[in-house]
């Protein structure tokens, strides 16, 4: 049996390296080929990284799509035009979500439906890196650690593999209308006595507002005073600070807010209804992050940014993330997605993503530029990135959205007690968690 074993593993070696010299004309062995399993012809295989020794050329015949949100149409329009210019590649643009590129990868990777190149944010990580559906960034590895700065080079690595192309660093800060108040707000308190002279519900006349349904947003409230995501650097999940002493006085500040800012439920404003009411002058205080500029500046709104209002005299610690650029590892095309995803993390891309949209960079050369450093909205941001915590990327962070976006709804539409309702979706979470 042990000499049939081993002829056996002969023959399979053979046959093998038979099959991978009959590819030469593939750059790299990274052409991915559809293959037949269990009848389906579109199932694919994951392509392969390419060695840093390697010169990435685009695969014959290469064309690409990449995923982003709507607010990067025209910075990805303009570059997919210089990149079929250099590269002689043409890239399609698809409108995906960023939160919810993961999960439609989950399906569309394998069976060859997705984009090539995909930009979501750093938390995102972790459950597509275990499943298998990104590529290693091999390629230029030594290129984004010199260039970025070490947490950002770390938020794009799973466990110790360098994944991602950094495009940007992001958190979320206080935007007000200085033309209806002069000088930002420091404090909470401070918020609920301009509401007073300002506000009018009945007329859709708000003094302050964000994405209520939104964690990514009341996650801050509930950090104000002690509550946090995972123990141990957001790590250990077996440790869930969401229902502590802190996060309950947090959740009870966002009733109060209900009860005298804000009489509306989640689900009535969302980012396209607070932008309209921040641009008509109706909204004062907007939570919103660098993706809300753009807009903000083409309709000449005379505003400011500054770190979000202090409560009980604690900073308010914002989730902060860097986004970056994968490239699918189902992709027919991986050569030329490496090179894409590359072309648009440049310190040249940054920049200019940077000029049109007002991101905050991730590249360290392009931060210190005078023109970005001493830009007044980007210190705005900074100030609270400062103030900030990086969003977990372990996959067990999948588990915690919905409870908690669930609970918070409960607290603010429906009066629930903040302590039952944190406790309860603590409960769910690490059901989840255990389930999995």
């Amino acid at each position: 049996m042990k000499k049939l074993l081993a002829l056996t593993m002969i023959v399979s070696l053979f046959f093998v390296a038979a099959c991978s010299s009959s590819t030469g004309g593939n750059q790299g062995g990274n052409n991915v080929a559809p293959t037949n399993n269990s009848g389906n012809n579109n199932i694919q295989e994951p392509g392969n990284a390419v060695s840093e020794d390697d010169d990435l050329v685009p695969e014959p015949g290469a064309s690409l799509v990449i995923w982003d949100a709507n607010n990067q149409v025209g910075f990805i329009e303009e570059m997919a035009k210089e990149f079929e210019q250099q590269y002689g590649v043409s890239v399609k643009f698809e409108e995906v979500g960023n939160t919810d590129q993961v999960n439609k990868l989950m399906t569309d990777g394998p069976a060859g439906l997705a984009a090539d190149v995909l930009l979501f944010p750093h938390d995102h990580l972790g459950k597509g890196a275990e499943a298998g559906l990104l590529l290693p960034n091999t390629a230029y590895e030594d290129e984004i650690i010199s260039e970025n700065a070490d947490k950002t080079v770390k938020a794009v690595s799973y466990d110790g593999i360098l994944y991602g192309y950094p495009r940007s660093v992001e958190t979320y800060a206080l935007i007000y209308n200085k033309d209806i108040i002069a000088d930002a707000p420091e404090t909470m308190d401070e918020i609920f006595a301009f509401a007073e002279t300002f506000a009018d519900p009945s007329k859709n006349k708000y003094a302050f507002a964000w994405e209520l349904q939104q964690f990514y947003y009341n996650f801050a409230f509930l950090a104000s005073q002690g509550g946090y995501m995972f123990g141990d650097d957001n790590t250990n999940s077996a440790d869930i600070g969401l229902n502590n002493e802190g996060a309950v006085k947090g959740a009870t500040l966002l009733a109060e807010i209900k009860e005298k800012l804000l009489p509306i439920n989640t689900g009535d404003i969302d980012f396209d209804i607070k932008k309209g009411l921040f641009l008509d002058g109706s909204l004062a205080l907007d939570i919103n992050g660098p993706w809300a500029i753009a807009d903000y500046k083409a309709n000449g709104i005379n505003f400011g940014i500054a770190p979000l209002p202090k409560v009980d005299g604690n900073p308010m610690t914002s989730f902060s993330g860097v986004q970056a650029y994968y490239v699918n590892a189902y992709s027919q095309y991986p050569q030329a997605a490496q090179l894409l995803a590359r072309f648009l993390s440049t310190k040249e891309a940054q920049m200019k993503n940077y000029e049109m949209n007002s991101l905050m960079p991730s590249n360290e050369e392009v931060a210190n530029d005078p023109v970005v450093a001493e830009d007044e909205v980007i210190k705005g941001f900074l100030a609270q990135f400062n103030n900030s915590t990086p969003m977990p990327s372990i996959p067990e962070m999948d588990s915690v959205w919905n409870p908690i976006t669930s609970a918070i709804t409960e607290i603010w539409n429906d009066g629930k007690d903040p302590k039952t309702a944190l406790d309860n979706a603590v409960n769910q979470i690490k059901e989840s968690i255990g389930a999995n």
